[in-house]
């Protein structure tokens, strides 16, 4: 099997954010960055195909300036076998211009199956997997759980509200994966080491004009801070009132 991956560098989402001088980006100053979690399952689901299929091959791809070299880096260490950067000085916000950016490396491939992961922390769209599917004209099952593949098709399970959905579908085709799938794993030092060897190709990016621009960042507003109305029992007459008059939630 020929299995391409696309991933994304994000932020770590666990840090408190500045905006920057331009106010239409985040302030890098101090972020730390990494593989985003869900294109790292994605990995992995990879990573296990080709453990149960020999000769399989897993190639990493990921569109942006030379810092997406480490991501990929980070992913040929987990075991994918090359990878090629889409090299342009941005990833633009829109998912469209993206998607066209990767479909147009990904046409080239033969490529049995492409994964995604379901969506980014930092932009949280969702929607670059599906429409890269549209623009090769292949299936597409979105935010799966479980996978399985046999016999030149596969099959995929969703999770639902209240319900799961499975999906069958030929190859080749799109998915993009969700929590659950799997747990991804850790580089291990002879995996770093063989990763610095693996071939890492670099493309010119093919951007279409961005239709999504962002205009302004703003962050939320600074949260009231709490206060105690009593204790026990005797505090509920006052909290209700302010609950009816204050927060009129009641």
């Amino acid at each position: 099997m020929k299995i391409a991956v696309c991933v994304k560098r994000v932020p770590d989402m666990d840090v408190r954010f500045r905006i920057g001088a331009d106010n239409i980006s985040v302030d890098q100053g101090g972020l730390k960055f990494d593989i985003n979690d869900f294109d790292a399952w994605a990995v992995e689901a990879a990573l296990q195909l080709k453990d149960k299929n020999a000769g399989s091959e897993v190639t990493v791809i990921s569109l942006g300036p030379d810092v997406v070299q480490e991501t990929i880096r980070k992913a040929l260490s987990m075991g994918a076998d090359r990878g090629i950067q889409i090299k342009a000085d941005k990833v633009p916000f829109d998912g469209l211009a993206i998607a066209k950016a990767l479909s147009a490396e990904l046409k080239t491939g033969g490529y049995d199956l492409i994964l995604f992961g379901k969506m980014s922390p930092d932009s949280s769209n969702g929607v670059v997997g599906p429409m890269a599917a549209e623009l090769l004209g292949l299936p597409c099952v979105t935010a799966i759980s479980s996978l399985e593949i046999a016999n030149g098709k596969g099959t995929a399970k969703r999770e639902l509200e209240g319900a799961q959905e499975i999906v069958e579908f030929p190859l080749p085709a799109v998915l993009t994966v969700d929590e659950g799938l799997n747990a991804a794993r850790l580089p291990s030092l002879k995996g770093i080491m063989a990763a610095k060897k693996k071939p890492l190709q670099i493309k010119p990016a093919l951007l279409a004009e961005p239709q999504i621009t962002v205009r302004k960042l703003e962050l939320p507003a600074e949260r009231k801070a709490g206060r105690i109305v009593g204790e026990g029992a005797a505090a509920v007459p006052e909290l209700v009132r302010l609950l009816q008059t204050e927060a009129k939630v009641l």
